[in-house]
């Protein structure tokens, strides 16, 4: 499934900025600070990852990310590390952690040069959140509790 593909059968699923009071710039950061950054640009589309990649990188049965163009991605404040991990479409995902602290906080995908995935735990403000698919459900974890009014894709690829 494409990005493309991927907007269109989530359009429904928007994010209503009024409701949720995200705000344009947005900000994040590491947990012990030394990593800050700003995106100001509104998401392009909200996930939960279930790849077994993510699942190994959070910890956890998967990944939630705020997808956004990568002009609009700005660090304001230190340098992540990035951890290159081979991806289905090609090249690399590069997962960009804190060196001090190791918290994840962003992803650099070499198949989508043009986006930025940022880390729904590292926002200043995470309620605003709005996931509007789950990806890689292939992947998942039979114990998974996905939320059921959520599209669904065996996989995704950008």
């Amino acid at each position: 499934m494409k990005l493309q593909e991927m907007e269109t059968e989530t359009r429904t699923n928007r994010i209503d900025h009024k409701t949720t009071g995200m705000k344009i710039p947005f900000s994040g950061g590491c947990a012990c600070g030394a990593i800050r950054y700003e995106s100001t640009a509104e998401p392009v589309l909200m996930f939960h990852c279930h790849c077994r990649d993510c699942q190994r990188a959070s910890g956890g049965p998967y990944s939630s990310y705020v997808i956004v163009p990568t002009e609009a991605f700005k660090l304001l404040q230190g340098s992540l590390r990035f951890h290159p991990s081979p991806s289905e479409r090609g090249g690399m995902t590069r997962r960009g952690f804190c060196p001090d602290c190791g918290s994840p906080v962003a992803v650099k995908p070499d198949a989508a040069p043009q986006l930025v995935g940022i880390r729904t735990a590292s926002l200043d403000d995470p309620s605003w959140f709005n996931p509007q698919v789950d990806v890689w459900t292939s992947d998942a974890h039979p114990w998974d509790q996905m939320n059921p009014t959520l599209p669904k894709f065996e996989k995704y690829t950008v």
